[in-house]
């Protein structure tokens, strides 16, 4: 038997899948403390999408939400994750920005990190991890999972050998974006792993897309794995992780053991599943098993995006096809595992190619610089055919002959005119007309009156027994009115 530990993603990955990275401070903090006692080996919650996400769309300065729920949570490991290459850009981050955004961080609280990148340059996981150690913290080496004829066991065993070489990496993740692994793979694939991995702990991420990856969980368990990513299950399943409670009740069945206080999970869903629907985000979600998800690969949350984009050119009846051509395009630009940013590259020019009728008459500048090795080398080649017509796009001649930069931190901080290393990031991350309306939103919501008011809870009594096509509700602080439309 084994002991299992378990590293909560009900504020990270959970909400990047249900709620489209729009979960603010204020909805988590009358629950964090309890998180924090639950028994959890790590609390994963922030990345830099993250923080795009809230100064764009919730007008809320991360820095401050993320201090306030560290704050909340002092029991616990707090996690953050980090691409190696670039901060939110579907671009490329000269290295000295993202030393400093480990290290601001690092000053911010957080004592854990995931570092991946879908290429493998592994050198540059290797500096992160370095800077992370200056303040002690915990790395994870990430190895992202992907299903293609190039992505054998040896390719991860290789990978998972010049990760845990380096002192500064503490354990390997395995992280299957798309929720495709079946036990005939983590058969031979976990051994490949571990016999790699120097004896460090195995983290195992599975999104459930696929509605198998809680199966997965439990036979991976027997191949060496001790770390399983779930989520409160109001924010779990669907594109999100397993639940802890299934999981927790799982591990028990088959006699493992593990730290979870499961007293304290109940609170903790219940609080979530009231402030998701309040929200209009989703809660409790579930997936079929779907052949078409094996092929692709898209991650959960990235579907949302397409439709969208297919909403606004008047083609929503085309999300099959725009699935299907993914999977074409994911097989010419060599099979690039599809985590950030090349699950966005390879779904954009999919979308592209079926919008506009002739494949690769647009392509994104992203793509030229992918296709021009600025990423790093690719996994397999490209398709000859498909290269050529990447590099006759108008804008390939200037992106190739323009490498990414690599300034120093003093250039950029005279480049974009501050020494504060936070306010440097935030710069960096979004318009500055997108700070300026976060800045004028005011200090971050601590209370979220529709999560808690008796006034909202009476209006939802009354519109299930009134017949009446107007409802309205005042008290001295507080009015409401509902008209039903038929």
């Amino acid at each position: 038997m084994a002991h299992i530990e378990f590293l909560d993603e009900t504020m990270r990955d959970g909400q990047q899948s249900l709620w489209g990275m729009r979960m603010q401070a204020g909805h988590a903090l009358p629950v964090a403390p309890i998180i924090d006692r639950t028994g959890y080996r790590v609390i994963d919650l922030t990345g830099s999408s993250m923080f795009e996400c809230l100064i764009k769309y919730c007008r809320e300065n991360p820095w401050a939400g993320l201090d306030l729920l560290v704050q909340a949570m002092p029991r616990t490991p707090i996690r953050a994750g980090m691409r190696s290459n670039a901060s939110v850009t579907f671009s490329v981050t000269p290295d000295s920005l993202m030393d400093a955004w480990m290290r601001q961080l690092n000053r911010h609280g957080c004592r854990s990190f995931w570092i991946y990148d879908v290429l493998f340059n592994i050198d540059k996981m290797h500096r992160l991890a370095k800077v992370a150690k200056e303040f002690g913290s915990e790395v994870a080496g990430s190895i992202m999972f992907t299903a293609s004829p190039v992505h054998t066991d040896e390719y991860y065993a290789d990978k998972a050998d010049k990760l845990s070489v380096c002192p500064d990496i503490d354990t390997i993740l395995l992280y299957d974006t798309a929720g495709v692994l079946e036990k005939s793979r983590l058969e031979t694939l976990l051994p490949a792993i571990v016999e790699k991995a120097r004896g460090k702990p195995i983290e195992f991420h599975s999104n459930n897309l696929l509605g198998q990856s809680a199966k997965a969980y439990i036979d991976a368990i027997g191949l060496g794995v001790s770390i399983l990513h779930t989520a409160s299950r109001p924010m779990a399943n669907g594109p999100s992780v397993p639940s802890t409670e299934i999981m927790v009740r799982n591990v028990e069945l088959l006699g493992h053991t593990h730290d979870i206080d499961t007293s304290l999970l109940p609170p903790v869903a219940a609080h979530f599943e009231k402030a998701g629907k309040a929200a209009g985000f989703l809660v409790n979600q579930y997936a079929e098993y779907d052949v078409l998800s094996i092929q692709h690969q898209i991650p959960g949350g990235m579907v949302g995006t397409m439709k969208a984009q297919l909403v606004q050119h008047g083609m929503a009846d085309r999300l099959d096809d725009v699935l299907r051509e993914t999977a074409v395009v994911r097989r010419e630009l060599g099979y690039p595992g599809m985590a950030t940013p090349f699950s966005q590259l390879v779904g954009t020019q999919a979308v592209l190619n079926i919008v506009t009728g002739k494949r690769y008459s647009v392509v994104p500048d992203e793509v030229i610089q992918y296709a021009a090795k600025h990423y790093g080398e690719t996994v397999a080649p490209i398709d000859p055919n498909v290269l050529d017509r990447i590099m006759s796009a108008p804008r390939a001649k200037e992106i190739c002959a323009n490498p990414p930069e690599q300034p120093t931190l003093e250039e950029l901080h005279e480049r974009w005119g501050t020494t504060d290393d936070d306010e440097l990031i935030l710069r960096a991350l979004v318009p500055e007309h997108d700070l300026e309306k976060m800045r004028a939103a005011g200090p971050v919501k601590t209370h979220f009156p529709y999560l808690s008011s008796p006034e909202l809870d009476q209006v939802a009594k009354l519109m299930k027994i009134a017949n009446a096509p107007v409802v309205q509700v005042a008290s001295a602080n507080f009015e409401l009115s509902l008209r039903r439309f038929k």
